[in-house]
C-alpha cells in the first residue's frame, strides 16, 4: 500500500513568490501595461484613495481612466517598494505583506522627484501551488504634484 507524504512547503520560496508579485506590480505600473496589472491583480480587490475594484477588467479601466500615459507608453514613473514584511500561514495558504512606496516622476519639463509615498498592504493566496494577490490596499499618506501622474 502506498502512501502519499506532504512535504512541508519551502518558506523562503513563499516569500521571493510573494516578494516578486510585489515588485511585478511595480514593474508593470511604470510600463503603463494596465492589462498586464489586470491579469496580475485578476483574483484581487484593489483598494485605493478613489475606489475599490475587483476582477481584472475593472482594474484595467480602472488605471486607465485614473493614470495620465504618455507618447512613450508609460506615466513616466518609478514606483521605488521598500520595507517589505511578509507573514506568512503556509498550512492556510495564505499570507499578508505590507510595504513603503514612493513614487517618483520625471518630464522632459518635470525634474526628477518624488510625487507620492505611501504604503500598501496585501493579502496573497495559495492557489494549485502558486502565489496570487487577493488584495491590495493602497494607502498614500504624502502626495506631492501628481497633476501630471493623476486625472
Amino acid at each position: 500500500m502506498a502512501t502519499s507524504t506532504h512535504l512541508p512547503a519551502d518558506p523562503s520560496s513563499s516569500h521571493r513568490a510573494i516578494e516578486n508579485l510585489i515588485a511585478r506590480y511595480a514593474e508593470l505600473v511604470d510600463d503603463g501595461d494596465f492589462a498586464g496589472l489586470g491579469n496580475l491583480l485578476a483574483d484581487a480587490t484593489f483598494m485605493g484613495s478613489r475606489a475599490e475594484v475587483s476582477g481584472s477588467e475593472a482594474i484595467e479601466k480602472m488605471l486607465q481612466d485614473t493614470v495620465i500615459v504618455y507618447a512613450d507608453g508609460t506615466p513616466r514613473t518609478q514606483h521605488v517598494v521598500s520595507n517589505i514584511a511578509i507573514e506568512l500561514d503556509e498550512q492556510a495558504d495564505t499570507a499578508v505583506a505590507r510595504s513603503y512606496v514612493t513614487v517618483l516622476q520625471a518630464l522632459p519639463d518635470l525634474p526628477l522627484q518624488p510625487i507620492a509615498a505611501g504604503r500598501y498592504h496585501d493579502r496573497f493566496e495559495r492557489r494549485d501551488g502558486r502565489w496570487r494577490f487577493a488584495e491590495r490596499r493602497v494607502r498614500i499618506r504624502f502626495v506631492g504634484d501628481v497633476s501630471r501622474h493623476l486625472r
